[in-house]
């Protein structure tokens, strides 16, 4: 199982959109896909129909059995989409307050990468979606991850959230003595605005990052799949959104395959 993370902090800049559309264009070619939902908020959680104020298992009970010591199956916590080869950990409202009821409980930071090992056999990729925030749920989704995917929005403040992911990188591949592959891709951009465009180009000119060279344009679909709760990769493949997503995954699955080092 290949297991992506992908991260910003910053909200707002297509972090979520970027975990379905990814889940649903693997989907479609034929892999099976689970989604482990980390944001307290539960945006993806709640794309696909999952409340996170309900009592359904989620990943919070991965996390609340690691600090009272035991382990939680992480079968019995996963559930199965609306869509097909996707599922799904849901979140839960509860991990907002977790770092301060576990927070200094040994191990912590490594709950996820124990955990999944447990399901490896049974999906083809993990994509993980996590909070705006740092903190014990960000340093599980690195942990478990071996690549790093940056959505990058195509405007300046966005761009200062950036240094700061990517000194928070440096700070967990210093703690770690580990290397984490990293791609930094630009999304909602429309090139109708200079504010957009500027930002690509300064994107395009930074050597202190690895940039998908192409983007994901702003398309009015990726709201409506979201009305819907499908991935548009899935609901409409020839729209402008799905089809940089597809494209996206190309380069991903290119990058692997060739064994070539995505790093920063």
């Amino acid at each position: 199982m290949k297991t992506w993370t992908v991260m910003a902090q910053k909200g707002g800049v297509g972090k979520t959109t970027t975990v379905v559309n990814l889940a649903g264009a693997l989907a479609r070619r034929g892999k099976r896909v689970l989604i482990v939902d980390l944001d307290p908020h539960g945006s993806c959680s709640s794309y696909f129909g999952f409340d996170p104020d309900a009592e359904t298992p989620s990943v919070h009970d991965l996390f609340e059995a690691a600090a009272s010591g035991t382990t939680r199956a992480v079968p019995s916590v996963v559930h199965k989409t609306s869509s097909e080869r996707i599922w799904m950990i849901p979140a839960a409202t509860a991990l907002v307050s977790l770092e301060r009821r576990c927070g200094a409980v040994k191990g912590m930071g490594r709950v996820l990468a124990r955990a999944l090992p447990q399901v490896a056999d049974d999906y083809d990729h993990c994509l993980i979606d996590c909070p705006p925030t740092l903190g014990m749920l960000v340093i599980n989704a690195l942990a478990a991850a071996e690549l790093l995917i940056v959505p990058m929005q195509t405007e300046e403040l966005a761009l200062r959230s950036l240094d700061r992911l990517m000194r928070t990188l440096e700070l967990f591949n210093n703690s770690t003595g580990r290397q984490l592959a990293n791609i930094v891709v630009p999304t909602m951009f429309d090139r109708r605005t200079r504010a957009s465009r500027d930002t690509l180009l300064s994107l395009r000119c930074r050597e202190d990052i690895t940039l998908w060279p192409d983007y994901i344009p702003v398309d009015t679909q990726l709201r409506e799949a979201s009305r819907l709760g499908v991935p548009l990769t899935v609901w409409q493949p020839e729209a402008r959104g799905a089809e940089a997503y597809g494209r996206l995954l190309d380069a991903l699955l290119e990058k692997r395959n060739q064994r070539l080092r995505i790093a920063g």
